[in-house]
């Protein structure tokens, strides 16, 4: 007979430093687990606090408010008879340390600090907090007043230890652990663990899901065991979205899943499971012998069943059934993830509603259809019956049942054409405005016209000298300022907007519109946004996007949100309008760079994934795109990519924040860190080593082709003979 219990694991939308909203969140998730019949209740990493508090993380305030809502979870009865695992920065011996605290019935039966703290990409760890990096070590950690009072408990142990319940042993990992060549879990199956619990703060990256979900089933297909991964969801007050998709594995397998992107703020997964599958599984010998010398870990002892009062069979309880691994297109991934991390925006800022500058093109259009998406979510949750949501539109909207996703757009987004008479064409006006009505969007046409001339008249009053663009015989100078001018009153002009529409339109509710941007990955990577344009914005939720995924983004949405007009936007050629159409020139997006954007999309994942300078790119090009282009076509790429990166670097710091969504990103804003004042690139020494190794390719080549030019005038010698 098997040894059968209920396991709970946890996603919660947590926000950083709301107290007693996360407290509340966590006691629900234990509530909903104990109606389960769970006896576990595993939370996502810091759960108390909110995983993306930064430098709050070295205040003491918050470890003395983490301690009293720690006291405020012992002290309520109504949570006993559930082992509850729960995230919580703690002090001992001076030292920060990011905790798992193991609590039943009011008592910490353990604290147990990350071993190894994630410290690349967007991850800062090793600031705030010290690795315990003691494997297996344990010691004593004294309980300030505020917890003896409660518990009885002047001390408890904090280290590397596993749980020894009656039926079973339970360990515990914390996110960046299951990442590491050596996890912790390899060790604790060895020693005899059979449930080993991952609590995480994994934010969202496009294409991530496979290789998180592929390490979470790997650690119980090799080691048996039972695996319960919990995980945040939601934009916990910075540009990352932690997507949730919480996971519990029996020996390689899935038995339970959570959503990827969720608008409930709580989601709890339970699973049936068998601890004595686990064990039947775990009959290798070879695993057996490797266990004899395997580290040994301390055990706690505690008095409590995980699988209860199973002592006589029950024919209804029965192991949660296999599942098959639901993941979503990096498409799906873009609309999803961008919709959720706009909504916590919008509802904890308590703004009144987005505006974006809809210029005809790709990337401002991509941005209203994520807003429309995010409409999409917020009706369908409304439907369900999500009161939260609910009360957050009504809040937000004026009303709390919205007839459509249009409805309820037009309620909150606002777009504006601004145009020029000599710069933009009929047809971007057209999209713009045809797109808006598809979406439902509040739509406005400001042609900015005779801002733009007042402004260039300020130079020629100052100083006499009229600037003319280009197509008038001006300089290249002249040609750029003139554009950036254009470029920089959108900006005014969006927020002086943003300010007044919701007055305009009579909304009581308060609050200013958030300004969304609209400028990809790829346009950042080449400078080719004017600071302070209308790219700087409150919040960009394509910021973290290529352009090649933006275009698949839009060619799926026509599909899925049934807006034809799409396909007009995936047509166009992308252009700025910030030069006058003439009957030979039109601007050119691709053109003006330099590059195509699927070029920069290479060079950028080059640069940043494969940690590579000027040379090592061009080297590895040379391999990439040496059928299509020449060495020296190659080399010119390369320089004038870094060039064109390295003058530019300097917008990256006051880059509008984005959703993170790709790995290649520049954002400045704590993830692509770089200096931002740099010597002339073409002289440096990387070029000169790039354009020495192009004359010997060139060379070799050009040997190479007089040798068999030789060869071919010999066999023609020999013919005539």
């Amino acid at each position: 007979m098997g040894r059968l219990l209920t396991v709970a694991t946890v996603s919660l939308n947590q926000h950083v430093l709301d107290w007693t909203g996360n407290l509340d969140r966590i006691k629900e998730s234990i509530h909903i687990a104990k109606r389960a019949g769970a006896t576990l209740r595993v939370g996502p990493e810091l759960e108390i606090t909110g995983y993306g508090c930064l430098d709050h993380f070295l205040e003491s305030d918050l470890y003395l408010h983490s301690l009293e809502m720690l006291a405020l979870l012992l002290a309520d009865e109504s949570l006993h008879g559930i082992i509850v695992d729960v995230g919580c920065p703690l002090m001992h011996r001076n030292n920060r340390f990011n905790c798992r605290v193991l609590i039943l019935n009011g008592r910490i039966l353990l604290i147990r600090p990350k071993l190894f703290l994630a410290n690349d990409g967007n991850y800062r760890e090793n600031r705030f907090f010290i690795p315990w990096g003691r494997p297996q070590h344990v010691e004593e950690y004294f309980l300030p007043d505020i917890i003896y009072s409660l518990t009885g408990q002047r001390k408890v142990p904090i280290g590397d230890a596993v749980l020894s319940t009656i039926d079973t042993c339970l360990g515990v990992e914390s996110c960046e652990e299951i990442w590491i060549p050596r996890s912790p879990h390899q060790d604790m199956s060895l020693n005899g663990v059979e449930i080993i619990s991952n609590s995480s703060g994994s934010h969202h990256n496009l294409r991530k899901l496979d290789l998180r979900v592929s390490l979470i089933t790997e650690a119980t297909r090799k080691c048996g065991g039972i695996y319960l991964y919990s995980n945040m969801h939601g934009c916990d007050g910075d540009r990352l979205n932690y997507d949730g998709c919480c996971l519990i594995v029996v020996n390689g397998q899935i038995v339970a899943q959570g959503k990827q992107f969720n608008l409930d703020d709580v989601e709890v997964i339970t699973a049936v499971v068998d601890i004595e599958a686990v064990r039947s599984y775990r009959c290798a010998p070879s695993r057996g012998a490797q266990s004899l010398i395997a580290p040994a870990y301390q055990r706690v002892e505690v008095d409590f069943r995980l699988s209860g009062d199973n002592s006589e069979f029950d024919p209804l309880l029965k192991p949660s059934p296999v599942q098959e691994l639901r993941i979503h297109k990096p498409e799906e991934e873009i609309s999803l993830s961008a919709a959720c991390w706009m909504y916590d925006y919008l509802r904890r800022s308590n703004q009144a509603g987005f505006l974006v500058p809809l210029s005809g093109g790709i990337d401002s259009c991509a941005t209203l259809c994520l807003v429309y998406s995010m409409c999409r979510l917020l009706c369908e949750a409304i439907k369900n019956g999500n009161t939260n949501v609910q009360n957050n539109v009504l809040r937000i909207a004026g009303t709390a049942n919205p007839t459509s996703p249009q409805d309820l757009c037009n309620r909150i987004m606002h777009t504006v054409y601004m145009g020029m008479k000599t710069q933009s064409s009929s047809e971007t006006r057209s999209r713009a405005k045809r797109l808006a009505e598809a979406t439902g969007a509040y739509h406005l046409e400001s042609d900015i016209d005779e801002g733009f001339k007042s402004i260039k008249g300020f130079l020629s009053t100052a100083t006499g000298f009229d600037p003319q663009f280009r197509a008038h015989g001006g300089s290249t100078t002249e040609n750029l300022a003139l554009q950036n001018i254009q470029a920089r009153t959108r900006m005014v002009t969006a927020y002086y907007f943003a300010q007044m529409l919701p007055q305009v339109r009579g909304r009581k509710a308060g609050g200013s519109l958030l300004v969304l941007g609209s400028a990809n990955v790829d346009e950042c990577l080449r400078g080719y946004l004017t600071k302070y344009d209308c790219s700087s914005a409150d919040i960009n939720p394509i910021g973290g996007v290529s352009k090649t995924d933006l275009i698949a983004f839009i060619l799926w949405a026509k599909t899925e949100f049934d807006l034809p007009i799409l396909d007009e936007f995936i047509t166009a050629v992308p252009t700025a309008e910030l030069e006058p159409i003439t009957a030979d020139y039109v601007q050119s997006d691709e053109i003006d760079m330099g590059f195509t954007y699927v070029e920069l999309s290479v060079l950028g994942r080059i640069r940043k994934e494969d940690k590579a300078g000027p040379y090592s790119a061009f080297t590895k090009l040379l391999h990439i795109w040496g059928e299509e282009k020449t060495p020296r076509q190659i080399a010119d790429k390369v320089q004038k990519f870094y060039h064109f990166w390295a003058i530019n670097r300097h917008k990256m710091t006051t880059i509008t924040p984005s959703l993170h969504l790709e790995t290649y990103s520049p954002d400045d804003n704590r993830f692509d860190l770089r200096p931002f004042c740099y010597p002339a690139f073409y002289k440096s020494w990387s070029y000169k080593k790039i354009n020495e190794l192009v004359e010997k390719l060139e060379a070799k080549e050009k040997a190479e082709k007089g040798g068999a030019d030789d060869d071919d005038d010999d066999e023609k010698k020999t013919t005539q003979m």
